[in-house]
């Protein structure tokens, strides 16, 4: 019951959470394995039906790995060229060349894998996937494995080679942070079902239902009868289910709602607020001059575009 669309030029993010199916479809989309209804396509050639697979050393799409997959007796050059046996070795060497100084990785071309980074080793392995300009790629958490603090600068240098390689491409992760930051687009997965698709923005800001707006990084939810007076500017039926971001809830000292402050803490560029309203536990997230001192009292606002209304049922 799945269906998705990958656009040239854009990347995908594919985000659920672990048996959700992310990285069956994947398999799927790959040639690994087999489909048991349904087609996939490349433009208009069938890559997979109920009676044909394609094997995947003749799809010419790019594969990428969480545990890189380099050939530990190949130097980093020879890693880049091993796509491109077809081609003279010279000029192979040279595209293999081009795409490791493309991603900062000239000056290693001659070392061995065990002599890199894992940063390093990722970036290798983005550049074996693209030098042979595969028709699309396809990435199964590849950044999951590496350092927090060197996470976001591979993930930028790697992710912006591939946009700049104009092919779709699947960025299969459970990391909602690294969804929104990094994909043009997001498929919410659960069960095998993808529950909604749409550019990022929109999937972040207008959830279909509880659960996705959930999938997207943690909310406040609460039933519709315990939203304290005042609180939303819209009327809200008592059996409905209300999903507030906690960057959504804002500290103004002149609002109605007064909100007393349980805990303060810093996350990092972030304030994580505890506050009661009357017998309501919420969680906030301000910047720190925002942020109030535990234990005193302030009045709480909320951005409506991060507040959510769904109708009983609506998960």
């Amino acid at each position: 019951g799945v269906s998705l669309d990958l656009a040239p030029g854009a990347i995908t993010a594919l985000l659920g959470g672990s048996g959700a199916g992310k990285s069956t479809l994947l398999r799927l989309f790959a040639g690994l394995e087999p489909v048991d209804a349904g087609e996939v396509r490349l433009g208009d050639l069938v890559l997979s039906d109920s009676g044909h697979t394609l094997p995947p050393e003749k799809r010419h799409i790019g594969l990428i790995f969480q545990d890189f997959a380099l050939f530990p007796h190949l130097t980093v050059l020879q890693n880049t060229a091993f796509g491109l046996a077809h081609l003279p070795k010279s000029e192979a060497r040279a595209i293999a060349a081009q795409w490791l100084s493309r991603l900062g990785l000239g000056a290693r071309s001659a070392a061995y894998p065990h002599e890199l980074s894992g940063g390093e080793q990722q970036r290798v392995a983005i550049a074996r996937a693209l030098a042979p300009k595969p028709a699309a790629i396809l990435m199964d958490e590849p950044f999951s494995g590496l350092d927090p603090s060197l996470r976001g600068s591979v993930r930028e240098a790697a992710l912006d080679a591939v946009r700049e390689a104009g092919i779709p491409a699947l960025l299969v992760t459970h990391d909602p942070s690294e969804a929104l930051e990094c994909a043009d687009h997001i498929a919410i997965m659960k069960s095998g079902r993808i529950l909604q698709q749409g550019l990022a923005s929109d999937v972040y800001l207008k959830p279909q239902d509880a659960d996705i707006a959930a999938a997207l990084g943690p909310v406040n939810r609460l039933a519709g009868r315990d939203v304290p007076a005042g609180l939303l500017t819209r009327p809200v039926a008592p059996d409905a289910i209300v999903v507030i971001r906690p960057e959504g809830l804002i500290p103004d000292v002149t609002a109605p709602v007064r909100a007393r402050i349980v805990s303060c803490h810093l996350t990092g560029p972030l304030m994580r607020l505890v506050m009661d309203i009357g017998d309501l536990r919420l969680i906030s997230l301000v910047p720190r001059g925002l942020a109030p001192a535990a234990g005193t009292e302030t009045g709480i606002q909320v951005d409506p575009e991060l507040a959510f209304i769904f109708a009983s049922g609506g998960s």
